[in-house]
């Protein structure tokens, strides 16, 4: 690891091949690693498929050890200097695989770690699910997440593009600015410098 690299970890809970929480991870890490690139700021990304520890997962909870190929994924997060989390939404909460990733991992692992959150669906009904699900976890967890969480309904990748991708920039330059420690940029207030009013009065 070159000095100041930075390593992101995106682990994903898709189950199908190829799967919209996969495309709005992948969106995310590009998201972030544009925004590390214009900060001159190396990183390295690591993107975690939890479909494929699905069966070391469930030995892992009946055991309570971790096989090889997952006590490295295990250790690949601990290690990370953030993280990215994307969720498919099942029953209006995070999926089954999701949960026993975290609920495997450590419960201190994520203590003062940046994380970004993402969440898929059908339908825009069930965007809260980031804010009544995913959040209350990772505070359980202590992870520091960032105020932007970026949620992806099936309308979101046709015409709305342009509106996900806004999302998935805005979130994606907070992670950088906690990772670079720069304070976030606040929003332009249009009010701050308004026309003095005899100045209205001459137009």
């Amino acid at each position: 690891m070159s000095q100041g690299e930075r390593t992101i970890a995106v682990v994903t809970a898709g189950l199908t091949t190829p799967s919209s929480t996969r495309l709005l991870a992948d969106q995310l890490a590009a998201g972030v690693r544009d925004a590390l690139d214009g900060r001159g700021v190396p990183h390295k990304l690591v993107v975690i498929e939890l479909r494929d520890h699905a069966h070391d997962l469930t030995n892992n909870l009946l055991t309570g050890f971790p096989t090889g190929a997952l006590r490295e994924v295990l250790d690949t997060v601990v290690r990370a200097d953030a993280l990215i989390a994307v969720t498919p939404t099942f029953s209006a909460s995070y999926n089954g695989l999701f949960k026993m990733f975290f609920d495997v991992l450590d419960d201190k692992a994520l203590v003062g770690k940046p994380v970004l959150l993402g969440a898929t669906g059908g339908t825009e009904r069930h965007s809260l699910v980031l804010e009544f699900a995913l959040r209350p976890l990772f505070a359980y967890l202590q992870a520091v997440v960032v105020p932007t969480a970026v949620y992806a309904a099936s309308s979101d990748w046709g015409p709305h593009a342009a509106a996900l991708k806004a999302r998935v920039d805005r979130g994606a330059n907070e992670l950088a600015d906690v990772l670079t420690n720069q304070a976030p940029k606040p929003p332009t207030d249009p009010f701050e410098n308004p026309t003095p009013f005899e100045n209205l009065l001459q137009q």
